[in-house]
């Protein structure tokens, strides 16, 4: 939705016909949010090819093969120091959220759609909504429940004890389903009192390291603490291995040393 805000600024009057490979190579150039501007150029492309698909245009697709922006993969790795300063200051439904986020390696948005019923025969059912990849999450190693398994079963009980309607793991204390909006509100409260702690405990790296902290980056923290490479693809639902190994382990690899 941002992006076609920002296509719109620019192309809302343009005809079909008129707009040009060096057209959409200028609006590269000058959008200042790069990567931004690859998303957008790639909805534009996008947009084109359904027009093209209608017969509302014969043109050839004027954002196909045109370079785009170098995008640097994120780096950022929530250390348990960063963890804990914003997991400590975090409102109960934020802690739960971040647990869940943490132990099942789903994004954000994936995280606040699982509901109860999708706990099913010692397994939580997830279905990716980007990706639309379906995910069956053990909840025990054997007889004995793992983390997320007792995480699953406190949220269950959480439900049943404060007499929850609506379907969502993840609620407040009045029994409210957690929004987006609402988590990055409560997220960003965490992280603003846990650098005003850091910064009167006069830990300036840690202030700074806390302040760059999002919930994105759970995601990636769950990839990058599972020893094996190929069961953190698995987990994050991804079918090349090479996209776990580039973008989210940000850690690096095990070794062994000389002697």
């Amino acid at each position: 939705m941002l992006s076609l805000t920002q296509l719109r600024k620019a192309f809302n009057h343009a005809p079909i016909e008129a707009v040009t490979p060096q057209a959409i190579a200028q609006y590269r150039d000058k959008r200042t949010g790069k990567v931004h501007a690859n998303r957008e150029i790639s909805l534009l492309s996008h947009i084109y090819n359904i027009t093209r698909e209608w017969r509302l245009t014969n043109k050839e697709n004027p954002a196909a093969g045109g370079r785009k922006n170098k995008e640097t993969p994120r780096a950022f790795y929530a250390s348990a120091e960063i963890w804990s300063a914003v997991y400590k200051l975090a409102v109960p439904e934020l802690r739960d959220a971040m647990d869940l986020a943490y132990l099942t390696g789903q994004r954000p948005v994936d995280v606040l759609s699982m509901r109860a019923v999708d706990v099913i025969d010692g397994f939580l059912q997830v279905a990716q909504g980007k990706t639309a990849k379906k995910l069956r999450i053990r909840l025990s190693h054997g007889e004995n429940l793992n983390q997320l398994g007792v995480l699953i079963e406190r949220l269950l009980e959480q439900r049943r004890r404060w007499s929850v309607r609506n379907p969502y793991l993840i609620i407040t204390e009045r029994g409210m389903k957690v929004t987006t909006a609402m988590l990055r509100l409560s997220f960003d409260d965490a992280r603003r009192q846990a650098v005003k702690e850091a910064l009167e405990c006069q830990d300036t790296t840690l202030a700074e390291s806390v302040r760059q902290f999002q919930f994105r980056d759970i995601r990636p923290k769950a990839a990058s603490e599972i020893d094996d490479p190929g069961d953190a693809s698995r987990l994050l639902g991804h079918t090349d291995k090479r996209i776990t190994e580039t973008v989210y382990r940000r850690v690096g690899e095990i070794v062994k040393p000389t002697r």
